[in-house]
């Protein structure tokens, strides 16, 4: 295992190497892949259409900001159900060596975060400083993220790695994925200006450095743990991000209990009834989703 704070780009791991580096804190960063490309390109010829004449990018000078949420409330949905989005999934798991029987995955979701006070909440969120298993995700969880144009260091995403071993006081003890699904997502529209929804955060200050900020190529994927204390960069740029991202569980680990350590999550729930499996899309057993929403609601 490698030191703490390595970024491995384009490593010759096995998909078990891979996931347990990531379980020890690690990032790892993927050069564009065909299917990676395919995603993305399938991203972006759908928000060029739905910003259509203005470049997606640029459209927050151009645009109220209450008709660049309807577009967004559109789109997003429309990228997230579309069929080719899972089969380019599958074909980079492929790519990358995954066993398509072992591995699941969430749907992919579009992100955009604009640039400056333009819309910071609900479609366009900036997340706070998080980790991911606060929101009560498995701590087999890996998160793939993959930027839909070219990224600049101010429209990036950071990642504070002194926090993968320094527990935060937060609150995710009253965060509930079930309740979430049932209340804060319908709701996620309605936010256009400022965040209403309870979210978990951090109830004491964050430090934000040191602070890792990975700028890759359009098609590029980082890699991290659900662990990994990160957070939405600033926008200052002048321009909208879009990316993509989306989360896998390895089955073997999510039936032995393999994954990141838990510092400091508390929450209830699980998200991996969200899951579908790579090669067939057909969700994980009620059973071990059942049996991890109890190992939840009796954390610490």
């Amino acid at each position: 295992m490698g030191p703490m704070n390595t970024v491995y780009v384009d490593p010759s791991f096995t998909d078990e190497q891979r996931r347990a580096e990531l379980y020890a804190g690690q990032l790892i960063v993927y050069s564009p892949r065909p299917a990676s490309l395919a995603l993305c390109r399938l991203a972006r010829d759908m928000v060029v259409e739905a910003f259509a004449p203005h470049d997606p990018r640029d459209a927050q000078h151009i645009m109220k900001v209450e008709d660049f949420n309807a577009i967004l409330a559109k789109v997003k949905p429309q990228f997230i159900h579309h069929p080719k989005a899972k089969e380019h999934i599958r074909a980079l798991f492929s790519e990358l060596g995954c066993d398509l029987e072992a591995t699941y995955f969430d749907v992919p979701r579009l992100r955009t975060m604009a640039s400056g006070d333009y819309m910071r909440a609900g479609l366009a969120y900036q997340f706070h400083p998080h980790r991911d298993t606060w929101f009560s995700a498995p701590f087999a969880q890996i998160n793939w993220w993959m930027p839909v144009y070219d990224i600049q260091p101010e429209n990036a995403m950071a990642f504070h790695p002194r926090y993968w071993s320094e527990p935060l006081r937060n609150s995710s003890n009253e965060y509930d994925y079930d309740r979430w699904n049932e209340e804060g997502r319908k709701m996620a529209s309605q936010n256009i200006k400022t965040e209403t929804r309870k979210q978990p955060k951090a109830l004491d200050g964050i430090d934000p450095d040191p602070q890792v900020r990975i700028v890759c190529p359009v098609g590029g994927v980082v890699l991290f743990s659900a662990a990994q204390l990160h957070s939405t960069v600033d926008n200052t740029s002048g321009r909208t991000r879009f990316s993509i991202d989306f989360r896998v569980v390895n089955h073997g680990d999510v039936v032995e209990g393999v994954g990141a350590p838990n510092i400091d999550s508390r929450c209830t729930g699980t998200t991996l009834g969200d899951y579908l499996r790579g090669s067939d899309f057909q969700t994980l057993p009620e059973s071990l989703i059942a049996k991890h929403r109890h190992l939840a609601a009796a954390a610490p």
